[in-house]
């Protein structure tokens, strides 16, 4: 059955945000060796990856944002239902290839797409569809290199504002800033940003009164008067809440930061340990310079229980509301606890704890599936650093227009190295059979099996079936 699509505008991220930063299509249109023409629906779009396909209908491979890539085979027959379905898939475009199928753009096709509102591009004869997902890839590794420096410079801002006179209202001024819109600390009323309109006002309150009460979630989403709205919970039944016209990939984190913050800035009575901690990281803005050298565990959880109770219990005070659970940083070797679901990292150093923090979600995401109250982490290799069903769906979406004798071809040349002699004797075949199966392969996939990225997507895919 089809994958719930991606919202193209909100994301299924942590707190809603984007999974990726999107690559608009005025970008690609910039570009004048691909050569790309706008013909119908907005061009205002973005993307967040490619699809190439010539099935009737390719809509069960979409995870949503892809800009679907088709010579004219699969809609030729049924323009307006082709469209309705990727539409629905929450496909983000579709890049129709002029050759050589059809010499130009059927009307019937750019009809439907300016009927269903998704935009169509039209791929010269020259382009190949490998150029396309070439710029998609290399737009999208630029753009995540400008959001990682625009997250990090976030955080060191808001270090630097917690270090100040009066901080917490220097660091809700500061995280209204980074997220280009207003934040407020419940209870209290305590504001910083623009004033929001009132169905936002009255719809961030609520949310922050939910979150900010015994045994309400961690984190919290929703929209209302043209603003994306989350709360974070802070100890004592606090509640951080943020409105922003729109959501960026790194602003769950950037808002995460501030909650840690707000939450040992508004402690009653910090601990002399986490008091020295905290002034360290204020001072050196390096959160790993606030810890001795440990090892350290990451641990994500999920459960009923108080996230308090929980640190107490691990022995840490080191706590943040994450991803609908929470996560927490302790210097102790966490055990199960009754009423949650733990994933645990391997130990780590202080200047580790990002790859601990992956770790220790990828491990709660097998405790989960196996309905166990923890799972540690375990070193499964490349593999191990994709989630299972994350894997297989892709591996899926990529494999899918080929059959399976094709697919037991191209693992058999793919682990031979390409070699068609010792493929076609390792499948019982002719060589010239090896070598037309790899072709049609390349073909079907847009992909061209001499490149060693591909090569290397490619076995990652067939290992996961």
């Amino acid at each position: 059955m089809p994958a719930a699509p991606r919202d193209p505008e909100y994301g299924n991220g942590p707190a809603g945000e984007p999974l990726t930063p999107p690559v608009l299509l005025a970008s690609l249109l910039a570009d004048r060796e691909l050569g790309l023409r706008h013909l119908a629906g907005p061009a205002a779009a973005g993307v967040h990856g490619v699809h190439a396909s010539e099935m009737p209908d390719p809509s069960p491979y979409l995870l949503g944002g892809e800009l679907l890539l088709t010579a004219g085979a699969g809609p030729a027959e049924d323009p307006d239902g082709y469209v309705a379905r990727l539409a629905g898939a929450g496909a983000a475009a579709l890049g129709f290839g002029v050759a050589p199928v059809h010499e130009e753009v059927p009307a019937a096709l750019a009809e439907a797409c300016a009927r269903h509102g998704l935009p169509l591009l039209e791929v010269p004869p020259r382009t190949p569809f490998s150029a396309v997902a070439r710029a998609v890839g290399r737009l999208t590794a630029e753009a995540r290199t400008r959001e990682l420096r625009r997250t990090t410079e976030a955080q060191q801002a808001l270090a630097a504002a917690a270090a100040r006179p009066d901080p917490v209202p220097a660091v809700l001024a500061r995280l209204a800033a980074s997220l280009g819109g207003s934040v407020a600390l419940w209870p209290g009323g305590r504001t910083a940003g623009p004033e929001l309109p009132a169905p936002a006002r009255e719809a961030l309150s609520a949310l922050l009164a939910r979150v900010g009460r015994e045994g309400g979630p961690a984190t919290a989403t929703d929209r209302a008067g043209g603003h994306h709205l989350a709360a974070y919970a802070l100890a004592g039944r606090a509640a951080l809440g943020t409105a922003t016209p729109a959501r960026a990939p790194g602003d769950h984190t950037v808002a995460s930061v501030a909650a840690v913050l707000l939450t040992l800035l508004t402690a009653e009575r910090p601990a002399g340990a986490e008091a020295a901690a905290l002034t360290r990281l204020l001072l050196d803005g390096d959160p790993a310079a606030a810890l001795t050298a440990g090892p350290w565990y990451a641990v994500h959880a999920r459960g009923s229980g108080d996230p308090q109770a929980l640190a107490a219990a691990l022995g840490t005070v080191l706590l943040d509301p994450h991803e609908g659970g929470v996560r927490l940083l302790t210097d102790r070797e966490p055990g199960a606890q009754p009423g949650w679901r733990l994933g645990v990292s391997a130990p780590a150093a202080p200047d580790a704890l990002a790859a601990a923090d992956a770790q220790a979600g990828r491990a709660l995401q097998r405790a989960e599936a196996a309905r166990t109250p923890l799972a540690r982490h375990a070193d499964a290799g490349f593999a191990g650093l994709v989630g299972r069903a994350e894997a297989r769906a892709h591996a899926e979406a990529l494999l899918g227009p080929l059959s399976p004798a094709l697919r037991e071809t191209l693992r058999a040349w793919l682990a031979h190295h390409g070699s068609w002699d010792r493929t076609a004797a390792a499948l019982g075949i002719h060589r010239n059979t090896v070598r037309q199966r790899v072709a049609r392969c390349a073909v079907l996939l847009e992909r061209d099996p001499d490149d060693p990225d591909v090569r290397m997507e490619l076995w990652f895919a067939l290992r996961q079936e």
